[in-house]
């Protein structure tokens, strides 16, 4: 059996196997950047954090000469280091994990100079970290003190929400917010929660002394029919192929705007016609002021490139130039080039347009858009505050997307 532990092989078995506690305090890493976390029995997570991490420190102790071993030994302590400081006060996970990177630091098959050098760094690393995050977050501590009088989920499960009492220098205010009830990472005895999901639906000043919640199941017809009675100029922003799938091609969306006064007036308009203007609605003469050329297949083209932006193209003198072949940088040059009033300001912009009427969407185009059949209509104090069909058309709540910003630290 002693034979069997000293063996080289069996020393890297266990050393991957220890590895995976590096692997689990990624994972713990990661969360703390992305998720709120939600201790439910502390006294079991403590229990089951500190059995593994003596497991795990036994076996790198074991295998602390390898190489594996020693760069977990290396990495346990700057990987805790976001948990610390965004779940400060889960104690009963931090000081396991902590401890364990610390021993195995110590105790690593690494030299004394590496171990110091390391170790060095790791310390200055928590010092500035921590004096950096909380001189950071002081700056946003509200002095307001936040109530939450009411919480729970829709009928249908699919959201939760919340309200909250605000107590100001203004009187306060109610807010209603709603978050998806559906991202939710639930293991035994924790729950993690996505941050940066809610969305304030209403706010109300000054306080609600009276908060009557109520859901109803509304389908996607009768939201669409009350949006519409509601105004009949909504629009919907849709991506680029949706545009073109719904028989919206690029160059029926070019459109001018910002025109100068003086500009409409020549083009027959007066100040209160509406602005962007649509080149479909202008003639090859009127284009041409804008320097836009329009050939037999209804395409737009730039009639009279400048040298910088063939340089942006790598188009040459000649060939015909078509808007929709023009990156964001070559069309932000074409408006640069745009003529300019006597102190230099552009007189127009040409612009994509990039959302129709939702007047003009029919039902299963919205289906296809992602809008569900039916669902949750939440309504605060007889006032519809929240629909579950704008939430989703307007994708209130971008689950899959994992973005790094500053509001993760709060």
């Amino acid at each position: 059996m002693k034979k069997f532990f000293a063996h080289r092989a069996t020393k890297i078995f266990f050393s991957l196997i220890a590895g995976f506690y590096t692997v689990a305090v990624v994972y713990l890493c990661y969360f703390s950047i992305f998720y709120n976390i939600h201790i439910d029995q502390r006294g079991s997570v403590c229990l089951l954090v500190t059995a593994v991490s003596v497991v795990a420190l036994l076996l790198m102790l074991y295998t602390r000469k390898q190489f594996i071993t020693r760069l977990s030994s290396f990495l346990i302590l700057p990987l805790m280091l976001p948990v610390v400081l965004l779940y400060f006060g889960e104690w009963e996970i931090i000081i396991p994990v902590v401890i364990t990177g610390v021993i195995i630091l110590l105790l690593s098959g690494a030299g004394e100079g590496a171990k110091t050098a390391i170790g060095t760094l790791i310390l200055l690393l928590y010092i500035f970290g921590a004096l950096g995050y909380f001189l950071f977050t002081s700056f946003f501590v509200s002095a307001a003190k936040q109530n939450v009088v009411q919480s729970g989920e829709s009928p249908t499960g699919i959201y939760r929400y919340r309200v909250v009492n605000t107590e100001d220098s203004s009187n306060g205010s109610t807010a209603v917010y709603v978050e998806p009830n559906y991202a939710d990472v639930v293991y035994p005895y924790v729950k993690f929660t996505l941050k940066n999901q809610e969305r304030i639906v209403l706010t109300e000043r000054p306080i609600c002394e009276e908060i009557n919640i109520e859901w109803e199941n509304k389908t996607r017809q009768e939201i669409t029919e009350e949006l519409l009675a509601i105004s009949d100029t909504i629009t919907v922003h849709l991506s680029e192929s949706e545009l073109e799938e719904f028989g919206y091609p690029f160059d029926t969306r070019l459109q001018l705007a910002d025109v100068d006064i003086n500009e409409r007036f020549a083009l027959g308009l007066t100040a209160k016609d509406v602005d962007p203007i649509s080149l479909d609605t202008l003639t090859a003469e009127q284009l041409a002021t804008f320097n836009i050329g329009k050939d037999a297949a209804n395409r737009y083209y730039v009639l009279n490139p400048s040298e910088e932006l063939l340089l942006d193209t790598d188009a040459v003198q000649g060939e015909l130039l078509y808007f929709k072949d023009l990156d964001s940088k070559a069309m932000k040059q074409f408006n640069s080039d745009a003529r300019t009033d006597e102190y230099g300001n552009p007189l127009y912009t040409l612009e994509v347009k990039d959302s129709v009427l939702l007047a003009d969407l029919s039902d299963s185009q919205l289906a296809q858009l992602g809008v569900s059949e039916s669902g949750d209509v939440m309504i605060f104090n007889g006032k519809i505050c929240f629909r579950y069909y704008v939430a989703e058309l307007d994708d209130y709540f971008d689950t899959e997307s994992r973005k790094l910003s500053i509001d993760l630290l709060n």
